[in-house]
C-alpha cells in the first residue's frame, strides 16, 4: 500500500501524539501526588507499605552489652520518627519522612557517650535530603596494635613463664591474662575525648536513584596513652604515627551514592552503591593534612520466593584508602552516610574480631548474610519481625593496592537474630567466632 507524503507525516504524527499522550498518563498514575517522578524501585514493597505506622510514633531499646574491653555496658538507644499519612504523596517511596536517632551510653569502664542524628529525606517536600549528627565520647579502652599491615596482622603473642615458652596465634582472653597485666595492662589502650558534629545534604537525580553528596564535618579530640608500657606511645616517640594529644580536624565531603532499596533501614531488594571522599589542610582550618576515600557497593536480592516469603541475600564488598600524613585515628575511621567505619574488626565488618584489630593504608572488607524471616507478630500494637541471620566476613589490609595479596585476609563467621520493630528499626543480636576471639553484639540497625 503506498501512503500520500502528507497523510504519512499525518500518521506519524498522530501516532508519537499517541504515544506521549499515553506515557504522560502512565506517568501521573505512576507519581500521583508526586512534586516529581521517583523510581519503581523506591517504591515500598506492598507488605511494608501495609505494615508502616502512620504519623509520630517512638521507638527505643535498652543498649547492653559485656565486653572484656569496655566491662558491661548500659544505657539506651531511641528513635523518633515523623512518618506522615497515607495521603503524603511520599508515605510509599521512603521509610519516614524524618527520624531522630539518641544515644545515651555508659559501661563499669568509663565509656560514656552522648550521641544524635537526624535524617529528612525529601525535606520540604524537594529533592534534596539532610542529614546532621552529633556526639560527645570518652573512653579509655581503644585499641591499638599498629597502623601498618605488618604489625596489626600479627598474630598476638606472649611468653608463659609457667611452661617457659613464647606463645605465638594466641586467643585473645589467653593474651589478656598472661600479657595485659601489671606493666603492660594497658600496653594496647589509650583513652579518646571527642566532640564531633556532621552536617550533610544530598540531592536526587534520576528518580532518586542517585544522589550527589556534599558535607562538612568538625571534631575536636584529645588522644592520650597511658603510663607503663604503651605501644601507641612507642611508635608516637619513634616518629611512625601522629595525632596524641589534643587536635582540630575540619573534614570537607563530597559523594556520590547509587540507590535502588525499596525500604532503606530493612531491605528486600535493590542495590546501594557509594564512594565518599574526605579532605582534610591545615590550609583549612585542620590539624593535619590527609585525604580518604572509601567505596562500597551493597546487593539485596529475594532467594526462592516461591518456597521462602521473605529469604534475603545481603552482601557487601567495600574498601577504602587513606592518603597523605594522616593521625592514627583517621585510618581507623572510614566515613559513609550510611554509618562510619572504624577499622577492620568490630560489630560492622570483622565481627570476630576486636574493633581495629587491623589497620594500614588500603582496606579491603566484604560481608555476606542469609536474613530468613520465620515470624512476624503484633504485640501492643507494635508490629514485629523476626529473622535468624548466618553470615560471613572477610577484611584485610595492605600498605597500597598494588601490593593486595590472599596472605593478609582474615576471616569470621557466626549467626544472628534480627528484629524488625514496625519496619524502621533493627534490633540486631550477632555472635562472631574468629580463630582468635569470640564476640557477641547488640546493636540497633543492620551491619550493612
Amino acid at each position: 500500500m503506498i501512503i500520500a507524503p502528507k497523510l504519512k507525516y499525518s500518521f506519524a504524527a498522530l501516532l508519537i501524539l499517541s504515544s506521549l499522550t499515553t506515557l504522560a498518563q502512565e506517568q501521573k498514575k505512576d507519581s500521583t501526588k508526586l512534586p516529581f517522578a521517583i523510581a519503581d524501585e523506591k517504591k515500598l514493597s506492598d507488605e511494608d507499605l501495609k505494615d508502616k505506622k502512620e504519623g509520630v510514633y517512638i521507638t527505643g531499646a535498652p543498649d547492653i552489652s559485656s565486653d572484656p574491653v569496655n566491662g558491661f555496658g548500659y544505657g539506651g538507644e531511641g528513635e523518633i520518627f515523623f512518618n506522615g499519612h497515607r495521603s503524603d504523596p511520599f508515605f510509599a517511596y521512603t521509610a519516614y519522612r524524618a527520624k531522630l536517632n539518641f544515644v545515651l551510653f555508659n559501661t563499669t569502664r568509663d565509656q560514656r557517650e552522648f550521641a544524635f542524628a537526624l535524617d529528612m529525606p525529601f525535606i520540604f517536600n524537594t529533592k534534596w535530603r539532610l542529614r546532621a549528627s552529633g556526639a560527645i565520647e570518652q573512653n579509655p579502652n581503644l585499641l591499638y596494635f599498629g597502623i601498618t599491615p605488618e604489625q596489626s596482622l600479627q598474630g598476638l603473642s606472649y611468653y608463659d613463664s609457667a611452661k617457659g615458652v613464647q606463645v605465638n596465634n594466641a586467643k585473645y582472653n589467653n593474651y589478656e591474662e598472661n600479657f595485659l597485666r601489671g606493666y603492660n595492662q594497658f600496653y594496647n589502650n589509650y583513652f579518646k575525648k571527642e566532640e564531633i558534629f556532621n552536617i550533610s545534604m544530598e540531592h536526587n537525580f534520576m528518580e532518586g536513584k542517585l544522589r550527589a553528596l556534599l558535607g562538612y564535618e568538625i571534631a575536636h579530640l584529645n588522644m592520650t596513652p597511658f603510663k607503663n608500657n604503651s605501644l601507641i606511645q612507642q611508635d608516637y616517640s619513634a616518629g611512625k604515627i601522629r595525632g596524641l594529644g589534643d587536635s582540630w580536624v575540619h573534614i570537607y565531603q563530597v559523594g556520590l551514592i547509587y540507590d535502588t532499596r525499596d525500604l532503606e533501614p530493612d531491605p528486600s531488594r535493590g542495590v546501594v552503591a557509594e564512594v565518599t571522599n574526605e579532605l582534610s589542610l591545615k590550609a583549612l582550618g585542620s590539624s593535619f593534612d590527609f585525604d580518604k576515600i572509601y567505596a562500597h557497593v551493597n546487593l539485596y536480592q529475594k532467594l526462592f520466593p516461591s518456597v521462602f516469603k521473605r529469604l534475603i541475600f545481603a552482601g557487601r564488598v567495600a574498601m577504602g584508602y587513606t592518603a597523605l600524613d594522616a593521625p592514627f585515628f583517621e585510618y581507623q575511621d572510614q566515613w559513609s552516610p550510611e554509618g562510619d567505619i572504624e577499622g577492620l574488626g568490630g560489630p560492622r565488618t570483622l565481627r570476630g574480631y576486636k574493633q581495629s584489630r587491623f589497620l594500614g593504608k588500603a582496606m579491603h572488607f566484604s560481608n555476606f548474610e542469609l536474613r530468613w524471616r520465620f515470624a512476624q507478630t503484633k504485640f501492643f500494637n507494635q508490629h514485629l519481625e523476626f529473622s535468624a541471620v548466618p553470615f560471613y566476613d572477610i577484611g584485610g589490609v595492605w600498605n597500597d593496592f598494588s601490593s593486595l595479596n590472599t596472605n593478609n585476609l582474615r576471616y569470621s563467621r557466626g549467626g544472628g537474630l534480627r528484629i524488625a520493630w514496625n519496619e524502621s528499626t533493627i534490633l540486631r543480636f550477632d555472635y562472631a567466632v574468629s580463630k582468635e576471639d569470640n564476640q557477641f553484639f547488640f546493636n540497633l540497625a543492620h551491619a550493612f
